[in-house]
């Protein structure tokens, strides 16, 4: 399929009724047609990888088309520069999202994009540091534990943003990094329980949230099954 024939697959599959539906969950309304990332998905696999394709799906501004971008991207030819575009472009949590971990995560600018992207004052530019990260605690499996501990210093700097989208993102980001293995676990509890102390509202609603996870029978119970 080529690009004229994608959009026009996309358009036969619009879903007014969602695009409410998601707009009471914050997910932008505007040019967004309704379609479900089950939906996407499939079609991405339908399409495969194509760099090009993926450009142009983009740079059409429409939600959905935009989502199916991320999915047919290679990571392997993801640019710098282009990661920076399209990080500019966010304007919806999803998208966000899924753009960093299903694709911003598996190349290999990744580390690099999260110490720039958090010292941002774009609220999703810099959401889009923490997701990074918390993409990176489930997916780069060579990842050694140094690499995530040197992020306590960002976490805690940027926990006391009030903005709910960068929040809920280092929120994530600190909740992934304990879920990866015991040794993270107890490094991202201590830092929880700082940040517990701290005299901003935002810091102190992720540590709570954080720490009723990682402390918590389900995480334990899987942390102790991985030293197993």
């Amino acid at each position: 399929m080529n690009y004229e024939e994608i959009m026009k697959r996309l358009q036969s599959m619009a879903n007014p009724e969602a695009v409410k539906g998601m707009a009471r969950y914050g997910i932008n309304p505007n040019k967004n047609l309704g379609i479900s990332i089950y939906q996407l998905r499939p079609l991405a696999k339908e399409i495969g990888k194509d760099h090009i394709l993926a450009l142009k799906l983009w740079d059409s501004g429409v939600h959905d088309a935009r989502l199916l971008a991320v999915f047919v991207e290679d990571p392997a030819k993801v640019t710098e520069k282009q990661m920076d575009s399209w990080a500019a472009d966010f304007d919806s949590w999803d998208v966000c999202d899924q753009a960093c971990t299903s694709l911003f995560d598996g190349t290999p600018h990744a580390w690099k994009k999260i110490v720039e992207w958090a010292e941002r004052d774009e609220e999703f530019v810099k959401r889009a540091a923490f997701s990074t990260i918390a993409g990176l605690a489930v997916h780069d499996k060579a990842a050694r534990d140094e690499q995530f501990e040197r992020l306590e210093t960002i976490i805690k700097k940027h926990a006391i943003d009030e903005r709910n989208y960068v929040k809920k993102a280092v929120n994530w980001a600190l909740r992934n990094i304990g879920k990866r293995n015991r040794t993270l676990n107890k490094k991202m509890i201590k830092l929880a329980k700082e940040l517990q102390a701290s005299k901003s509202k935002s810091a102190r609603w992720i540590a709570n949230d954080a720490l009723r996870e990682l402390t918590g029978e389900k995480v334990q119970r899987k942390l102790e099954k991985k030293k197993d």
